[in-house]
């Protein structure tokens, strides 16, 4: 198998949160460094992606880093530029706004890896669609997402949607629900059990 290496997206405006989604605490320390603690372990090497205005911010600039390039935006710009700087590796992609996730849940996606397919991801438990932001994104899969985002079209849940991916059921469906809202970290906060 190519090498497995892990993506921490980390780059996003947290418009909705209007906080710094990277930065809140749900448990001991800032879901970034959760998320990146959570990945690490599991792959040969781990990055967490930024835009470039972010690159000198300090939760973010204690680890290694993939900076944004120039094509795409949001998590599809972090997901390239990932495939360009190491092009040689599979990308295991977790967005950092998944308080629920678990290393159970990342071990199951590992050990479901098809490699001969573009991805291997997570089937949403909401609608069935791919999760494509706690998935491994396969070297093949780096040439026709760039033909995607160049066509103008930046969703990666649509792109996996239309291309050869496994998908795979989540035991606990819930380790995948973000918080993208203050109330969805409510709701995440009261299920980890915390006031």
């Amino acid at each position: 198998m190519t090498p497995l290496f892990g993506l921490v997206l980390a780059g996003g405006r947290s418009s909705r949160m209007q906080a710094d989604k990277a930065a809140l605490v749900f448990g001991q320390q800032p879901q970034l460094a959760a998320a990146y603690a959570l990945v690490a372990p599991r792959v040969d090497r781990a990055f967490v992606s930024v835009r470039p205005d972010q690159r000198g911010e300090p939760l973010r600039a204690r680890f290694p880093q993939v900076v944004d390039g120039p094509q795409g935006e949001g998590p599809v710009a972090g997901i390239l530029a990932a495939q360009r700087l190491h092009p040689e590796a599979a990308w295991l992609v977790v967005a950092c706004d998944l308080p629920l996730l678990d290393g159970t849940t990342l071990d199951e996606l590992i050990a479901a890896r098809d490699p001969a397919r573009l991805a291997t991801a997570y089937r949403s438990a909401y609608d069935g669609l791919p999760e494509p932001l706690c998935a491994i994104w396969e070297p093949a899969s780096a040439a026709p997402l760039r033909q995607f985002v160049g066509a103008g079209r930046a969703c990666p849940r649509r792109f996996l949607a239309r291309h050869d991916v496994r998908l795979q059921d989540a035991a606990r469906p819930r380790a995948l629900d973000n918080a993208n809202t203050p109330d969805e970290a409510a709701t995440a906060r009261a299920a980890l059990g915390q006031a």
